[in-house]
């Protein structure tokens, strides 16, 4: 089941519409568990990809296997906790405030119209900027198995 927000379905299978909704998903909760580890962490976007997913992500240094194994852990738990995907609107100020330690994130908000309806999606304790759309609960994400790490530049 899919949660708010819209997705593009000309040409796109609701099979494939509900994998991009997981994968989104699974990204969200890959980078809550990014968070838990590296609270500096600075997030960029974490969109479904054709085989997967992603989240960009600035840190003080690179992943390691044994951070990636953490994360993965961390991952699964969340998934095991079931946590509802829950969206809310917000005002630009708002965005701004709750967004201001998130530079990438703030170049996405000044990047949208003034009167723009921002929209953010919260799972447990994570926040995201975010438009949707995404599965009901972390619970219908199928357990995580972390793949690679690679470099990225924004």
């Amino acid at each position: 089941m899919l949660e708010h927000g819209s997705l593009e379905t000309e040409g796109v299978d609701e099979l494939q519409a509900h994998r991009n909704a997981m994968r989104h998903s699974a990204a969200h909760v890959m980078a809550d568990a990014v968070l838990k580890l590296f609270p500096e962490a600075k997030m960029g976007i974490g969109p479904p990809i054709e085989n997967g997913f992603y989240y960009d992500f600035e840190v003080s240094r690179p992943f390691t296997p044994e951070d990636l194994e953490e994360i993965e852990k961390l991952m699964n738990e969340t998934i095991k906790g079931g946590f509802a995907f829950q969206r809310e609107d917000l005002s630009r100020a708002d965005a701004e405030t709750m967004f201001s330690d998130q530079p990438y994130k703030m170049e996405l908000i000044e990047g949208l119209p003034d009167d723009a309806v921002i929209s953010i999606y919260r799972h447990d304790e994570f926040v995201d900027l975010c438009q949707g759309p995404h599965v009901h609960a972390t619970a219908d994400i199928p357990a995580m198995k972390l793949l690679s790490v690679a470099g990225a530049y924004w």
